[in-house]
């Protein structure tokens, strides 16, 4: 009785009931993040990578996750949904979709880039799996045309498959060369504590609303 009196309390002084489930016994939220060497951690130690320091941060907050970094350096797209079933266990409740950016560099045919992201969305929508999209944006070196192309296929995903969308996963850190290693792609150590950090609001919203559900 006193420990729910104390919960009442919490929930009404946060005014965030969702959030509030994910702390205290409520068991935690089994999130994957499905992406490529961005998220995967390419040239970091392992407690630096994204989906590490991003479970970290969640936890600071009160938001008890278990993480899984399904994260490939130099996955497509396309490769991250031939992969999907074994990637993204049952029992999962919500994935960080972070594909694209190899997609972009090699030139690949939007269209491709589209119909695989969809795919996954749509496979992990059908498994009752909450999807959090991650956008990505096109080099400049195959023309405006290309790009423009390209930088849409995110925005237009969420908007019709109705999953949220964080508009670029390097935002703050793209093209600044402090926040990379020395290819100038991959975010550094306090490039990815940036990214976590502009993502954090993102992912919060998400997966209070995800809490909602599974109240």
């Amino acid at each position: 009785m006193h420990i729910l009196v104390l919960l009442m309390g919490l929930m009404t002084a946060t005014g965030a009931p969702a959030l509030a489930q994910t702390a205290g016994t409520a068991r935690p939220i089994k999130m994957v993040v499905l992406g490529d060497s961005l998220s995967a951690g390419y040239g970091l130690p392992g407690a630096a990578a994204f989906p590490v320091r991003l479970q970290k941060a969640l936890e600071a907050k009160g938001i008890k996750v278990d993480m899984i970094n399904a994260g490939v350096s130099g996955d497509t797209s396309s490769g991250g949904r031939d992969r999907l079933d074994w990637s993204v266990p049952d029992g999962t409740d919500a994935v960080i979709v972070e594909l694209g950016a190899n997609d972009a560099l090699r030139g690949t045919d939007p269209a491709v880039t589209r119909a695989a992201l969809s795919d996954i969305i749509t496979k992990l929508q059908a498994r009752k799996i909450a999807v959090l999209l991650c956008g990505m944006l096109a080099p400049p070196n195959y023309g405006s045309d290309y790009a423009a192309k390209f930088n849409a296929i995110y925005p237009d995903l969420s908007k019709s498959l109705g999953v949220p969308l964080y508009p670029f996963f390097l935002d703050g850190v793209a093209a600044d060369a402090k926040l990379n290693q020395a290819d100038g792609m991959h975010p550094t150590a306090e490039g990815v504590d940036i990214v976590v950090n502009n993502m954090l609001p993102t992912v919060q919203a998400f997966l209070g609303a995800l809490s909602g559900q599974r109240s």
